[in-house]
């Protein structure tokens, strides 16, 4: 009688024991399963155009890196400066100052290729990442990175001003939104940009 009793009590623990690491499996699995989505949604990897090495950050300018703009673009990709009048005139002039004399005034190409049409030297460059890790990072012949030309704010205000020039259908604007690709129109070479309208780059009077 005591032997039974043994041998019952004895399954009973093995049955809960097993019991037990399952639930210790499936809770671990479900941990894996959390932490791969915090990961996939903690931000983007970018990467040498040429390389494919990881992109450094402690290298760019200290200015600019914390703007809202640059941490809302490094977390989803997506640059948000883009069709928004406030950063377009700022962006234009960045453009002339620094991009023009190798890429064209509107983008049109010159020593360097045509950025305002629907064909890509690099085609990551039609996602606002892949454009904004060539401008950093650089890319073959004369393209050298840009990491210590412009600020990362000022790089994100130069890929919407490029981005604002494409000549082609809206169609072809991947990097549009929805409700942006409804309201382009492609660049007609010509046009008198506001001062200080309203949006993420409005200059505050001092």
């Amino acid at each position: 009688m005591m032997r039974r009793a043994q041998t019952k009590s004895r399954t009973k623990y093995v049955s809960n024991n097993k019991r037990s690491v399952s639930l210790s499996l499936i809770g671990a699995a479900a941990c894996l399963v959390a932490l791969g989505a915090i990961a996939q949604t903690a931000g983007i990897t970018f990467r040498n155009t040429i390389t494919g090495e990881v992109l450094n950050f402690d290298d760019a300018l200290p200015e600019g890196k914390d703007t809202a703009g640059v941490k809302e673009f490094m977390a989803s990709g997506k640059n948000p400066y883009n069709e928004d009048a406030s950063c377009l005139k700022l962006g234009e002039q960045l453009f002339l100052s620094a991009c023009s004399g190798c890429h064209g005034h509107l983008a049109e190409g010159k020593i360097g290729p045509g950025l305002n049409d629907a064909y890509w030297t690099y085609p990551q460059n039609e996602t606002d990442e892949g454009l904004f890790s060539t401008i950093y990072g650089g890319g073959q012949a004369s393209m050298g990175p840009q990491y210590q030309n412009l600020t990362l704010d000022e790089m994100l205000k130069v890929m919407a001003w490029v981005r604002h020039v494409f000549k082609e259908a809206p169609e072809k604007a991947s990097w549009l939104t929805d409700a942006q690709r409804k309201s382009f129109k492609p660049y007609a070479g010509h046009e008198t940009l506001p001062d200080n309208p309203t949006g993420k780059c409005q200059e505050k009077a001092k």
